[in-house]
C-alpha cells in the first residue's frame, strides 16, 4: 500500500522557504513571461516584414509543432546529464535565439527556424525542470504545491503576458521586446547556474529516444495516469480554440471575447490555489476521481447555445476543476522509477502541448462542417467517456495492486 505524504505545513509558503525552489520560481517566471513577448513580437515582425496573414499565423503555430519531435528526440538528455546542466544550456540556447531575432536585416526564414529552435527544447526543458523539483522538494506534498505554482505562474503569465506584450510594443520596437526575451532567457540561466545544486545524472547508459515512451507506455499503470493527464487539456481547448466564432455567432464584441478568453485561465488558477492552500494531501487524492469525471461536463451547457453569462460559467467551472491535477501529480511522481524520471516528465510535456494543437486544429476542423455550440458540445461529451474509461483502467490497476488503492477513491492509510 502506499502511504499519502501529509500536508506541508505552510501550503505554498513552506514551498518558498526552500532557497533552490525560489531561483527555480524566479527563472520559470522570467522566461515564460519572455516566450509570452516573444510571441507576440514576432508575430507582429513577421506580419510587417511579409504583409501575410499566414505567415503571421505559421510564426505563432510554430510554438507549438516542434514539440513532439523534440521531445522525442530529445527525452533520454533528461536522465543521461545532470539536470542544472541541461537547463542553463536550455536557456542559453533560447537566449542566443532570440540575441539574433533582435538582430536588424535578420531574414524571414531565420526567424522561422531560430522560433522553431526554441520550440524544439522547450519539452527538454520543462521535463527536466520537473523531474529536478522531485530532487529539490522531495516526491511528496512540497513537490506537488512546488508543481502547482509553476502551473499558475504559466497561466497568469498568459493572462497577463499578452496584455503586457502589447503594451510593450507600444513603446519598443518588436526587435527591442525581443531583445528583452533575450536578456530574460539570459537572466533565467544565471538563477538556475547559481541558485540550484549540481546533482548527477539520474542515467549513464545511452538509451533510444523511444526508450522513455516504451518505459511509460509498456507499464499498464503508467500508461493509464499519462493519458489521464492528456486527454482533458485536448477537450478542454476546443472551447478556447472556437471563442472567436462562437461570441461572434452570438453578437458578442471584442471586449466580451477578451472577457471569456480569461475565465478559463481564472477558473484554473482559483481551483490550484483553493486546492494547494486549504486542502490536505489525502484530500487532494480523494477528489482526483470526481472532478477528473466531471471536469468536462459544463461544456454540456454549449448544447443550448447560451449567451455570455452561462458560457462564463462554464469555461469557469471547466477551470476550476482542473484542480484535481495536484492529486495526480503526487500519483505520478510516485509511479514513476527515479531513473525514468526525466524523460517520463519529458515525455509529459511533450504529448500536453502536443495534444493541445491538435485538439486545436480538429475543433477548427469539425466547425467548418457543424455549428460550433454542437462541436464544444461534443467534445465535452467524448472527452467525458474517455476520461471514464480511463478512470476505470486506473481502479482496475489499483485492484489487482498494480498502484495504490487511493487512485479508486478510496485512501489508505
Amino acid at each position: 500500500m502506499t502511504t499519502l505524504t501529509p500536508a506541508a505545513p505552510g501550503g505554498y509558503r513552506s514551498v518558498f522557504r526552500i532557497r533552490e525552489f525560489r531561483a527555480v520560481f524566479a527563472a520559470h517566471l522570467m522566461s515564460v513571461l519572455g516566450i509570452v513577448v516573444a510571441e507576440i513580437a514576432l508575430t507582429v515582425l513577421v506580419y510587417r516584414a511579409t504583409g501575410s496573414p499566414l505567415m503571421s499565423a505559421l510564426t505563432f503555430a510554430l510554438g507549438f509543432l516542434p514539440y513532439a519531435l523534440g521531445g522525442t528526440l530529445l527525452a533520454p538528455v533528461a536522465d543521461r546529464h545532470p539536470a542544472r546542466r541541461v537547463l542553463v544550456g536550455c536557456d542559453l540556447l533560447c537566449a542566443f535565439c532570440a540575441a539574433v531575432m533582435a538582430v536588424p536585416g535578420t531574414p524571414v526564414a531565420l526567424l522561422l527556424v531560430l522560433r522553431c529552435a526554441m520550440a524544439f527544447v522547450a519539452p527538454l526543458f520543462q521535463g527536466t525542470r520537473n523531474a529536478s523539483l522531485a530532487d529539490i522538494l522531495g516526491s511528496g506534498d512540497v513537490f506537488v504545491l512546488g508543481r502547482s505554482l509553476l502551473r499558475m505562474v504559466a497561466q497568469s503569465a498568459l493572462l497577463l503576458g499578452f496584455g503586457l506584450g502589447g503594451i510593450l510594443l507600444t513603446v519598443l520596437a518588436p526587435r527591442g521586446a525581443i531583445a528583452l526575451t533575450a536578456a530574460g532567457f539570459l537572466a533565467s540561466a544565471l538563477l538556475l547556474r547559481y541558485g540550484t545544486r549540481l546533482r548527477p545524472a539520474r542515467a549513464s547508459a545511452r538509451t533510444s529516444p523511444l526508450a522513455g515512451a516504451r518505459a511509460v507506455f509498456g507499464n499498464r499503470r503508467l500508461r493509464a495516469l499519462t493519458l489521464l493527464f492528456w486527454v482533458p487539456p485536448m477537450f478542454v481547448v476546443v472551447p478556447e480554440a472556437l471563442l472567436a466564432p462562437y461570441a461572434a455567432g452570438i453578437g458578442a464584441g471584442t471586449a466580451v471575447l477578451g472577457l471569456l478568453m480569461c475565465a478559463m485561465p481564472v477558473g484554473t488558477i482559483a481551483g490550484e490555489l483553493w486546492a494547494g492552500s486549504a486542502l490536505t494531501a489525502r484530500t487532494r487524492s480523494r477528489i482526483v476521481v470526481p472532478l477528473a469525471a466531471a471536469g468536462l461536463l459544463p461544456l454540456l451547457l454549449y448544447a443550448v447555445r447560451p449567451g455570455v453569462p452561462v458560457v462564463l460559467l462554464a469555461l469557469l467551472l471547466v477551470g476550476l476543476a482542473h484542480a484535481h491535477t495536484l492529486g495526480l501529480d503526487q500519483w505520478y511522481v510516485e509511479a514513476v522509477p527515479e531513473e525514468l524520471r526525466g524523460r517520463a516528465m519529458t515525455l509529459l510535456s511533450t504529448g500536453l502541448m502536443t495534444l493541445q494543437g491538435v485538439g486545436m486544429a480538429l475543433a477548427g476542423l469539425a466547425a467548418e462542417f457543424l455549428p460550433v455550440h454542437a462541436v464544444v458540445t461534443a467534445s465535452g461529451v467524448l472527452g467525458t467517456v474517455v476520461v471514464l474509461l480511463l478512470l476505470a483502467e486506473l481502479r482496475s490497476c489499483a485492484r489487482q495492486g498494480e498502484g495504490p488503492r487511493s487512485e479508486t477513491g478510496v485512501v489508505t492509510k
